[in-house]
């Protein structure tokens, strides 16, 4: 990504009480978790047969119209190059592993992965990163539409018209029509610029464009021209149109996380979603998770702010255009790598990787817009480091489900199911 991060730097336990009356005071709340009671547990995780075999990693989760579980993942074949692969889940067993692409030119990255987005009835779409020249982040962003449920897939569309050697990525999408918009980073502005060269790199902008199921592009936009190099996006449909998420970037290096809209066919201006007042020199590579139903959006995200790591969360009842404060979640020491479902009854249940003692643990919590929270569970140990990815959740009905890499020689995709109580 644009800029390595620097080690972020983990309070002592000291540090991080005494911070904690400070972060209160500016409304982030870290509240007691609510008794358990049966409308607030999740019950502990079970183990699924996974259909990603040895050297697996990286996947991503999605529910099609009917409530089966589709699952996408990055997976070496016999000729030491990649396949970007595909299957579905019925509650009891998974079909045969589909590929959707294939070959020696995917830009594979822990936190910049491809994903399956479902448009309705047997409707498609795919996204993956794809190298466009030599330099390490030069890569473009390709997508293409099924008709079919994955059985075949359509020409490759490349959603970004400017045609330089730089980093395209970290794509969130959203049906649109008969077709599928794209929202991503573009780094179209550093064209020429090497990432070793002294001084603050050019901006990266988020832009958006909608691909047509006969592969046009249409509704093309920047929704903003400066923001953080390499942190996830996020996209929903609300009643009041398109909202995204993203990690923002101000002149004095204020990298919280902002949102815009679509409002009659223009975007709104960006605003924070809460003045965390996060200064940080790199990118923490650390997007927020957003779903939405209706006029009902939840949020989560990641800060280090005031050196003080968290994760957090907010409600919105008006489609996005307003949030409201921020409710603490983690259990202190949190990596961030955020996740979320919508619940029918308004709550959410979001995921983050906590960090252990020699490892990190996959958490999962329920949480009410008042801020009343469920006992985390774990929903398994796995690596802090990189390798491990971001760990994904969705929903079907009241069965959770989780997948992430598990780290080894080789790395393998494992998923787990819960069942909310």
């Amino acid at each position: 990504m644009s800029g390595s991060p620097p080690a972020l730097r983990r309070g002592v336990v000291w540090v991080a009480l005494a911070l904690l009356p400070v972060l209160s005071a500016s409304g982030a709340s870290r509240p007691a978790a609510a008794p358990e009671s049966a409308a607030a547990r999740l019950s502990r995780p079970g183990a699924l047969p996974s259909p990603a075999g040895a050297g697996s990693r990286f996947p991503n989760l999605a529910i099609l119209a009917d409530g089966r579980v589709i699952m996408s993942w990055f997976e070496p074949r016999a000729d030491s190059s990649m396949a970007l692969r595909c299957a579905v889940f019925d509650g009891r067993r998974w079909t045969a592993p589909a590929t959707i692409a294939a070959g020696d030119s995917f830009f594979v990255n822990w936190a910049d992965f491809p994903s399956v987005r479902p448009l309705g009835g047997k409707r498609l779409a795919a996204h993956w990163p794809w190298k466009s020249g030599a330099g390490t982040y030069a890569y473009d962003v390709r997508i293409s539409l099924s008709a079919d449920e994955g059985r075949s897939w359509g020409p490759v569309v490349i959603p970004h018209r400017d045609g330089t050697a730089t980093e395209h990525g970290f794509v969130s999408l959203l049906p649109h029509a008969q077709g599928v918009r794209a929202i991503w980073l573009d780094g179209r502005k550093g064209a020429g610029h090497e990432h070793d060269d002294e001084g603050p790199g050019p901006d990266m902008t988020l832009r958006t464009a909608v691909v047509t199921p006969d592969a046009r592009l249409i509704e093309e936009a920047e929704i903003d021209g400066r923001v953080c190099d390499c942190c996830q996006t996020a996209t929903v449909a609300t009643d009041r149109g398109v909202l995204v998420a993203y990690r923002d970037r101000s002149a004095d290096e204020v990298r919280d996380i902002s949102f815009a809209r679509e409002d009659r066919n223009a975007w709104t201006a960006p605003r924070p979603v809460h003045a965390d007042g996060w200064v940080i020199p790199g990118c923490p590579v650390n997007g927020p998770a957003l779903e939405a139903r209706g006029p009902y959006v939840a949020i989560a995200w990641y800060t280090a702010a005031l050196d003080s790591p968290r994760v957090l969360a907010a409600f919105s009842d008006d489609g996005g255009s307003s949030f409201g404060p921020p409710i603490g979640l983690d259990d202190g020491d949190p990596l961030g790598r955020v996740h979320l479902v919508l619940l029918e009854d308004g709550s959410a249940v979001i995921t983050w990787l906590e960090a252990g003692q020699g490892a990190a643990q996959l958490r999962a919590r329920r949480v009410w817009r008042g801020g009343r929270r469920s006992e985390a569970i774990t929903v398994a140990s796995t690596a802090a480091s990189r390798a491990s990815g971001f760990p994904r959740v969705a929903r079907s009905g009241k069965a959770l489900y989780f997948a992430w890499t598990e780290v080894g020689k080789p790395p393998r995709v494992i998923v787990a199911r819960s069942t909310l109580r």
